[in-house]
């Protein structure tokens, strides 16, 4: 067997042993959901070009779309992105006011090779939400279905091969939601087992677990003020495996079978903005929102109790990578920081690769491991390519891709976040989806 191949193997291996949090069906190096097959933003995809040529990479094909933040979910061979196709209303971003809209949502697929469209499925939509440009929630795949999450709370189950529903739900209405968070629905949806678990809202329903087939609620669980926008995780702690959800009070440990929760600790970011998933490095889980964070830390038992509060950095949409004692991310004005765990002290900061030279408010940068380098995708458009350690930041190089189309307060930004499969680097802004090639020649 040659290394090539080896490689491939011990990668294949190696997905197939990290179960937890992975849709059933999938292998090899799609991006089936937000975060990647593992939902840690961990890309193990080999042979990358080692640096950017002087032109960057090669784009390979570029495809039409309208507004949305919804980031691509890759699989099989297919692309799944969900956009809004505006009809009437300004959709002028206020971060404090509602927007009414009324428009069409669609869920897009194309070809993976191409940017081929080979089926689209939409309906009428309207929006009464502030940052109004479109839905929010990457698609989650699972073998020949795919689940989407509009930004007003349409639950749908597509088949992958044409876009016919399989079934769907309203979860505004089911659960008696007087409105939508004020940004919308937010909370990337997970498959795992059987079980499809959405962050909802309303009356002891902050979390429900619905039957992946048919869409039947199988257990809801939890009441709070708001349900906040941060997506649910899963993690197994010394054989416990818990769903984990962090709303607009506590982050919360509940039994993915039945919603018991098992155990809580009181969080509360600043305007629910709960956002970015919680992390989790060995026995530490660190979490990170506007106005808050806090690491927590896992007992033989599984139960997850307070270290500290307020330390590290405070992030707004960046994903969160923990490892080997350390966390790295952007803080809301943009600041990209490394810190201790065990401590929150920071070792190190630099604006670069999310905002440019100077900070800007909100800022953010969507992070993914591969191998020993980072990817870090900036909301300038730009892709860099560096090393982080503890001891320091270190750019290797980056390339202008995309232009920032999304309102943010007093500039454009680009806040979807990318996926990567098959060599490539998926991407979208407002008005386009492109695929660069990230491979070595």
């Amino acid at each position: 067997m040659n290394r090539t191949r080896l490689l491939q193997t011990c990668a294949f291996a190696s997905a197939l042993a990290s179960l937890v949090a992975t849709p059933s069906g999938v292998i090899g190096d799609d991006w089936p959901q937000w975060g990647g097959p593992q939902r840690n933003f961990s890309w193990n995809e080999p042979g990358l070009l080692a640096s950017f040529p002087a032109e960057g990479p090669k784009v390979l094909w570029r495809a039409k779309v309208d507004t949305g933040y919804t980031g691509p979910a890759v699989a099989n061979g297919k692309i799944f992105l969900m956009d809004y196709v505006l009809k009437e209303g300004d959709p002028k971003v206020h971060p404090s006011n509602r927007n009414d809209l009324k428009g069409t949502e669609r869920v897009l697929c194309f070809d993976a090779a191409s940017g081929k469209s080979l089926w689209t499925y939409e309906y009428d939509q309207p929006y009464h939400i502030s940052y109004p440009e479109g839905p929010r929630c990457t698609p989650a795949v699972d073998g020949d279905m795919v689940y989407t999450l509009g930004a007003e709370g349409y639950l749908h189950c597509l088949s992958v091969d044409d876009g016919k529903v399989i079934w769907k739900r309203e979860l505004k209405v089911d659960y008696k939601m007087p409105e939508s968070p004020i940004w919308g629905f937010s909370a990337h949806p997970l498959v795992h087992g059987d079980l499809l678990y959405c962050v909802v809202g309303g009356e002891g329903s902050i979390a429900v677990a619905f039957n992946k087939k048919d869409g039947k609620e199988v257990w809801r669980s939890m009441s709070a003020k708001e349900p906040g926008y941060c997506p649910p995780i899963l993690v197994n702690k010394n054989g416990v495996e818990q769903l984990i959800i962090w709303h607009a009070e506590s982050i919360n440990g509940l039994d993915p079978q039945t919603g018991k929760v098992l155990w809580s600790s009181k969080l509360v970011p600043s305007y629910a903005m709960a956002i970015a998933a919680p992390a989790v490095d060995g026995d530490f889980l660190f979490a990170s929102g506007l106005g808050a964070s806090a690491l927590l830390k896992f007992d033989p038992s599984g139960s997850a109790t307070e270290v500290w509060q307020g330390k590290g950095f405070q992030t707004s949409h960046s994903p969160i990578i923990a490892e080997n004692g350390h966390a790295y991310g952007v803080d809301r004005t943009g600041w990209l920081r490394c810190i201790e765990l065990q401590t929150g002290e920071r070792k190190w900061q630099t604006t670069e690769p999310a905002v440019g030279e100077r900070p800007t408010n909100p800022g953010t940068a969507f992070i993914v491991k591969n191998g020993d380098r980072f990817l870090i995708a900036g909301e300038t458009g730009e892709l860099t390519i560096a090393r982080m350690t503890p001891e320091k930041y270190e750019k290797i190089c980056s390339a202008k891709l995309l232009e920032p189309t999304h309102d943010s307060f007093d500039h454009k930004a680009l806040w979807s976040c990318p996926a990567y499969a098959n060599g490539c680097m998926y991407w979208r802004n407002d008005n386009e989806l492109i695929c660069v090639s990230l491979k070595a020649e």
